[in-house]
């Protein structure tokens, strides 16, 4: 029997029983007012497939169906803190971050290295996190190796990506991704902003910050991928960045403090930049496919010569998309940034924030402060009313952000309450 229809035999059987449907327990037990055929996959003995499927642990059904289901039954306010991101200030968790989470239910924190400083500590901010978070949250770090490298306090230094490429090992590349998810859900992170599959040579911004995995499309592919897999198959999501490639941006730049301009041709944009990009979102490797894909502040002008990539339809729609077939989460980089700018002025976060939602990501990072976050949700909000922002696409963000939290089990999948 197909599982579109096997599934919806299960939830209309609950329905008629009236009792709540739960996947991932195998209690589906008619009441003694329903009759025997109601359906034989309503009452027991199932089969072991059977089973399986109703915990859809073996198809694409699922997360995405319970998730859109959930996101269907929250509060607005609920359902916009989920595709947030934040930041805090402060050294270890306090009010502020409780109200960003508690109060106004951010799906995600990012951590920096002046909050992780001892194991002990951060264990115990991050659970308290979780603990009052209403969904658990995506709990994230940039943890990429030599400079870029959170966790200094605690771990010694790790190899960058330009150590992994010039050492021309698999094994190495394998042995940072797998060291680095231990690391992480150690200190109980979960989401890792790495790696970056930018292409670029020790002249590139990115290069020369040895951030790169290699000067090819090729040389980014084999070892990045590597890492991907190991961290991924660690337990640690990975976010692939910067969209659509910073690889070609001038050392003298950086996003976070100017304005960046990328000069690269359409031609080469999508045979170098775009390339590794395409390769993992259609790998058939789960673990090679990106948990996450952050995009970044830069305007391509062979592209879209007037939004830069994350505000910029073009790229987050039609390209990522429409052409790429990438279903998963998009993440801003953060929307403070200098370099968030249109037609030349830099924007604040409850603008930059809807465009960005519009524009087709799906989580937006850069709420530092309550006051910060409740802008973004008021602008937001007010989108929504005046049409600038259709629902739906709402919807569709804070549905995949919950489906990620599925599958990888950060989230029991399950039906919610009175679905």
């Amino acid at each position: 029997m197909p599982l579109a229809l096997l599934a919806a035999l299960v939830i209309v059987g609950s329905l008629f029983i009236g009792r709540r449907l739960i996947f991932g327990q195998v209690a589906l037990i008619p009441s003694p007012k329903t009759p025997a055929t109601v359906g034989k996959f309503v009452a027991p003995p199932l089969t072991s497939q059977q089973i399986d499927d109703l915990r859809h642990l073996s198809t694409h059904m699922k997360d995405r169906q319970l998730a859109y289901l959930t996101v269907s039954k929250m509060p607005l306010d609920q359902e916009i803190g989920q595709i947030m991101m934040v930041e805090y200030q402060q050294d270890g968790y306090s009010p502020t971050l409780d109200t960003m989470i508690h109060i106004l239910h951010a799906g995600g924190v990012i951590m920096y290295q002046r909050q992780i400083n001892t194991l002990a500590q951060t264990k115990r901010d991050t659970a308290h996190m979780q603990q009052r978070a209403d969904f658990p949250l995506l709990i994230s770090v940039d943890e990429e190796g030599w400079n870029v490298h959170r966790l200094t306090n605690v771990y010694p230094p790790r190899l960058s990506a330009r150590d992994i490429h010039n050492s021309k090992s698999v094994t190495v590349a394998t042995h940072e991704g797998t060291k680095v998810a231990h690391d992480l859900l150690s200190l109980g992170i979960n989401t890792n902003f790495a790696p970056d599959v930018d292409v670029s040579t020790d002249d590139g911004y990115i290069g020369y910050d040895q951030r790169s995995f290699g000067p090819t499309a090729d040389d980014v592919i084999t070892y990045a991928g590597a890492y991907t897999r190991a961290m991924q198959s660690g337990g640690v999501i990975a976010s692939m960045k910067h969209f659509p490639g910073l690889g070609s941006a001038p050392k003298s730049t950086d996003p976070h403090a100017v304005f960046v301009t990328v000069k690269q041709t359409k031609e080469q944009l999508y045979h170098t930049d775009l390339a590794p990009f395409q390769h993992f979102v259609h790998s058939n490797d789960k673990m090679e496919q990106p948990g996450i894909i952050m995009s970044t502040d830069e305007l391509v002008p062979s592209i879209d010569p007037t939004y830069i990539a994350e505000l910029s339809p073009t790229f987050m729609t039609k390209i990522l998309r429409q052409e790429m077939g990438y279903d998963g989460v998009a993440i801003t980089d953060a929307l403070t940034m200098l370099g968030v700018q249109v037609n030349g002025k830099h924007i604040g976060l409850p603008q930059a924030g809807v465009m960005a939602l519009k524009a087709g990501n799906d989580l937006l990072l850069g709420s530092g402060s309550p006051e910060s976050l409740q802008a973004m949700v008021n602008g937001i909000k007010a989108a929504l009313k005046d049409g600038t922002l259709s629902k739906s696409r709402l919807d569709e963000a804070a549905t995949r952000v919950l489906a990620l939290k599925m599958e990888r089990n950060l989230l029991p999948a399950v039906a919610p309450e009175n679905a």
